[in-house]
């Protein structure tokens, strides 16, 4: 039976290139988890959009004398042609900077004001007197004061994490000129978030499949209290507030982006030409699913939830699959110290697939884990390569040289090789239960091992031996591996598309193999392959230590 899944990607700030922590936080296992139930034939909706009004945008333009509609603008590009070629398939990637997004904005801010769950209040704003204005909470940095890390910014600390107020950072001075800030009393609204309390707890105590890290982290915000937020912020840059007297302030980007999923959805209906089809995937029988870093859990766990609570109406997420972090070659990503591989500089030099399956096998799921020049060279060499990629090039060449082209008759068959055939169709069913719950490197690890088994029954079968005596013999090894490798571009579809779609066609295959679908389809006897080519290239390890080098000194 078919499923309707929503689901949401966090959205990227427009203030600089994507890198490896992005893909493997968020887009990649959101691409994985959508391609996977596209195939299953599930009515998919995955979108995502540039956060265009976030002071990183500004901050970014005042350091280039630019204005941050050009940076936003300059970004959003680059994150699109960045999706196409690591294969990224959004059903819209959008920005914040739309008027769709602006009004859906302004609609759920009156309809929590007019519900009591918006009010205003004051807050102390703080203003910096060499810049002479007030400043955003980017725009401020000082102490934080849980865990001591003295570079924290005004919204929160990248160090422990802990969502902040810019009041209670000690030292706290201006980012950019960095003079000593003063705090005034200022008029805001604020997001009744305790009023949500219960509701959360109670709801937050039926997900059962949520991560345990997931699960923990939002605990331990709860247990804490929830505290009311405020959601304006004095800046010039950004969605306005539908209220007189606020016309130089604008809808704090914490608020508005998570916003930005159903204006999303609205956008992509009227695209379709029916602009009420967002409404299955909000308002129906439908699982709602939030892919982001362990960085965002509290605004979507918490947050979101409680504003789509507050409104009525729409469907709460289903399952946030968080990510935790990537580190680089054993230290913490950190785009300030360009300590990142940089997307776009892999992509001008490399293929997409490699990068895909590297991120994919050790993705942190449960923990951080570690990206190295090393270990990505020797999946793609050992692992792409040797195992599965010279698997499908030595099966498909020696069919094409001593069958002409043509998938061999099985003829009976042997123990052996019903074994085989029989692993192929439980490793969909395995494959298949994992990717269900986000269960990522799992699935991986068992569509690896069916290659290998593969690998292991050519060995013993070895039909480039027997062909001439017992050509029979051969021909039945040679169907087994054809079915297998058929078996493998679906499985691994989700993880590396544009190899599986590049088997699918020299198996013979017409169409692609989203149309294909998830099962398992051996070639037909007599089916027509295409002339071989290798689905990978070996890396030389020299590039180990030249891309390790480069780290740190590649910036954009």
């Amino acid at each position: 039976m078919s499923e309707r899944i929503f689901i949401g990607v966090a959205w990227p700030y427009a203030n600089g290139p994507l890198h490896l922590g992005h893909i493997a936080g968020a887009y990649l296992p959101a691409d994985i988890f959508a391609r996977y139930h596209r195939l299953k034939g599930d009515d998919v909706l995955m979108v995502s959009g540039s956060d265009q009004h976030g002071t990183p945008i500004t901050i970014r333009a005042e350091l280039e004398s630019t204005s941050p509609r050009e940076i936003a603008s300059k970004y959003h590009q680059q994150f699109l042609d960045c999706w196409q070629k690591l294969g990224i398939s959004f059903d819209l990637f959008t920005t914040t900077g739309t008027a769709n997004h602006a009004q859906v904005t302004h609609d759920m801010f009156i309809t929590l004001l007019n519900k009591g769950y918006i009010y205003k209040g004051k807050m102390l704003g703080a203003y910096c007197p060499g810049c002479q204005r007030f400043l955003p909470d980017r725009y401020l940095e000082g102490t934080c004061p849980y865990c001591g890390f003295p570079k924290a910014r005004g919204d929160e600390c990248d160090e422990c994490g802990k969502p902040l107020e810019p009041a209670a950072l000690e030292n706290v001075h201006c980012y950019l000129c960095s003079t000593p800030a003063r705090f005034e009393m200022l008029e805001h609204f604020f997001l009744r978030l305790s009023a949500f309390q219960d509701r959360l707890k109670a709801w937050i105590k039926e997900q059962s499949q949520w991560r345990r890290h997931v699960l923990s982290t939002t605990w331990k915000f709860l247990d804490e209290g929830l505290k009311d937020r405020a959601i304006t912020r004095d800046i010039n840059w950004g969605v306005t507030v539908p209220q007189p007297g606020f016309e130089q302030k604008r809808i704090y980007v914490w608020f508005e982006a998570v916003i930005g999923y159903l204006s999303a959805s609205k956008e992509w209906a009227k695209l379709r030409g029916d602009d009420t089809a967002w409404q299955a995937f909000w308002q129906g029988d439908c699982k709602s699913f939030y892919f982001v870093g362990k960085d965002n859990i509290f605004f979507h766990t918490l947050i979101w939830p409680a504003m789509l609570m507050g409104c009525g109406g729409l469907s709460l997420p289903y399952d946030v699959p968080a990510n935790e972090f990537l580190t680089i070659e054993g230290r913490r990503l950190s785009t300030s110290r360009n300590w990142a591989v940089w997307l776009p500089d892999y992509l001008e030099r490399y293929d997409p697939d490699p990068v895909r399956y590297a991120l994919a096998a050790s993705m942190p799921e449960t923990a951080d884990s570690d990206f190295t020049w090393y270990k990505f060279v020797h999946r793609n060499n050992d692992e792409l390569v040797a195992t599965y990629g010279n698997l499908a090039h030595r099966v498909l060449s020696f069919t094409y040289r001593n069958f002409t082209g043509v998938v061999p008759s099985p003829g009976e068959l042997d123990e052996q090789s019903q074994a085989l055939l029989c692993k192929a169709e439980t490793t969909l069913d395995e494959v298949d239960r994992a990717l269900h719950r986000c269960s990522f490197r799992e699935a991986m690890r068992h569509a690896m091992s069916l290659a290998q088994e593969t690998n292991r029954y050519l060995d013993v079968q070895s039909p480039w031996k027997v062909i001439k005596e017992t050509p029979d013999a051969a021909a039945k090894s040679t169907y087994i591996a054809l079915s297998v490798l058929s078996a493998l571009k679906t499985v691994l579809y989700p993880f590396i598309p544009f190899s599986s779609e590049k088997l699918h066609t020299l198996l013979g295959f017409t169409g692609n193999v989203r149309e294909a679908g998830w099962k398992f389809e051996p070639p037909r006897p007599g089916q027509k392959i295409r002339q071989p080519q290798p689905l990978f290239v070996k890396l030389d390890d020299s590039i180990i230590e030249q891309e390790t080098s480069r780290i740190g000194c590649v910036s954009y």
